[in-house]
């Protein structure tokens, strides 16, 4: 028997356990007896999630650097956001945050694999959506996005997670199983309980066989990808993102309309791949980022190792921005976008400053917690620019209300403008929460809360060892950077805004609270 069969055997024969009875049903036969939407007009919604983008680093926003060409370019006839924020920052809390239209201490999905409380199970964009008469589909890159759709699962039509990948197994019907195979191969899957005891025999003979796979599909397509493919680390997938838009260029022209859409793509999430013509792009532009002092929270890298990783960042992004410019226009050109609202928006962002490399950290800092998002509305002819603050939460209950459907009433979220009727509250406060050291059904006593009200963020850093009941305060509108450092020279404003998200803290802490 040849070690090819072997090793097909052996995945098979772990893919049988029952334990993998309990995951990840990718699709679900649609519902004969669907509700449907009244009238045949009602809107498709295409929800498309780059993971990690942060809106400091889009031209669109401002950025020095062209990073963004195509987004600027078709964004002329779009709605555009200035100040939205995210609801958590990685991509648990912050796209729980996007789903259910509440933030991270309510639906309580903060943790690494999160998910949410038993209530937001049902009060999900999905149901809504599925009980409107929507066909409804997902996609994701990210395994820790892919855990809450596979939650939300009975209220979507069909669920793509690792089907789309090149991988290293025999699977070519069931790349799930493959992928949860090769979970349980290396240390099972994390968050989920799914922890079975392995044999390092047995691990080690198939890390050979995937390092010698893993090489050999890399040198296929140095070429094309210098770096490496694109790869949702440290699964054993690859993927060229071209081949992804092109699949949701194929699902949403075969749809039954009307049909919602949500795809979650890794890019630009590291490891920062794009193809070779943007490698080098932005080499001898002259751009020298801000230099800033490391934080308490500073993992120690050096300037030069943090602008070198911003400088393949913004490469990365600049590549997706060429996928942003194909899909929109192929959709344009095929007339997908008649009768179709169109958002491009993130989870989280991502950072390169203060001696921090990337997002799983506990500071909230504008890179991190500001986020871009884009509307383009069926027939709209001009860009509208809004300068109000919003939230991610607050997407879900702004696409309910464009197409008609019923807001839950636990959302927290609110109607974005254009799409409601009444001025924004110039007094709201916005929030981003990192709380992932907190047991899940108790009180918030680790974690760090930003809250964004006019012109000023207060950052409350608590329970942290050395770093226990710290605050920061800026003036952002004056202040982009946050270099200027304002709690204890405005000791008035500071009050304030500290009073405000201590009531706040203590409302959300109070249900959870032992009596």
């Amino acid at each position: 028997m040849t070690a090819e069969l072997q090793r097909r055997d052996f995945l098979k024969l772990l893919t049988a356990l029952p334990l993998f009875k309990l995951a990840w049903d990718w699709e679900r036969l649609s519902s004969a007896s669907r509700m449907s939407v009244q009238g045949s007009a009602a809107p498709n919604v295409v929800v498309l999630v780059f993971d990690a983008l942060s809106a400091t680093n889009m031209s669109l926003y401002g950025y020095p650097r062209e990073t963004t060409p195509n987004l600027s370019r078709i964004a002329r006839n779009a709605t555009v956001f200035h100040r939205h924020y995210a609801g958590g920052n990685f991509t648990s809390p912050g796209t729980a945050t996007l789903l259910t239209g509440s933030l991270p201490w309510t639906h309580r999905a903060f943790h690494l694999y999160g998910t949410v409380t038993r209530q937001f199970e049902d009060n999900n964009i999905f149901k809504v959506f599925s009980n409107g008469g929507y066909q409804t589909m997902a996609f994701t890159h990210n395994e820790l996005s892919a855990v809450l759709l596979y939650q939300f699962r009975e209220y979507l039509d069909s669920i793509k997670f690792a089907e789309l990948f090149f991988s290293n197994t025999n699977f070519e019907k069931d790349h799930t199983a493959a992928f949860l195979s090769e979970r349980v191969i290396e240390q099972g899957h994390r968050g989920v309980g799914w922890q079975l005891p392995s044999s390092l025999f047995l691990s080690v003979l198939y890390q050979l066989w995937r390092t010698r796979w893993k090489t050999d599909m890399q040198r296929q397509n140095r070429q094309d990808f210098p770096r490496g493919l694109p790869a949702p680390s440290p699964a054993p997938f690859f993927y060229r993102l071209e081949d992804e838009i092109d699949w949701v260029l194929e699902q949403v022209a075969a749809s039954s309309e009307p049909y919602l859409g949500y795809f979650h793509f890794l890019p630009p999430h590291e490891p920062y791949n794009p193809r070779r013509e943007f490698i080098g792009i932005f080499d001898d532009d002259g751009y020298v980022p801000v230099p800033k002092p490391p934080h308490h929270f500073s993992n120690g890298y050096s300037d030069k190792v943090l602008w070198r990783n911003r400088k393949e960042y913004d490469e990365y992004i600049a590549y997706v921005d060429s996928q942003w410019g194909r899909l929109f226009d192929s959709m344009q050109q095929r007339g997908l976008l008649e009768n179709t609202i169109l958002v491009i928006t993130s989870d989280h962002g991502e950072m390169f400053e203060r001696g921090i490399l990337e997002h799983i950290t506990p500071t909230l800092f504008e890179p991190i917690t500001h986020i871009p998002l884009i509307v383009w509305m069926p027939g709209q002819q001009e860009r509208v620019d809004i300068q109000s603050l919003t939230n991610n939460m607050d997407l879900m209950p702004s696409l309910l209300s464009a197409t008609g459907l019923p807001i839950p009433p636990d959302t927290e979220g609110e109607v974005l403008p254009p799409f409601n009727q009444t001025a924004p509250d110039p007094q709201r406060s916005v929030f981003t929460i990192e709380a992932k050291s907190n047991p899940k059904n108790g009180p918030l006593k680790i974690g760090t809360v930003a809250m964004v009200k006019d012109r000023y963020k207060l950052i409350h850093y608590f329970g942290h060892e050395g770093f226990e009941d710290e605050y920061e305060l800026f003036d952002i509108l004056n202040d982009p950077e946050e270099l200027d450092g304002l709690y204890l020279s405005q000791p008035d404003i500071a009050r304030e805004l500290q009073s405000e998200l201590t009531a706040k803290m203590d409302e959300v802490n109070q249900p959870f609270e032992k009596s």
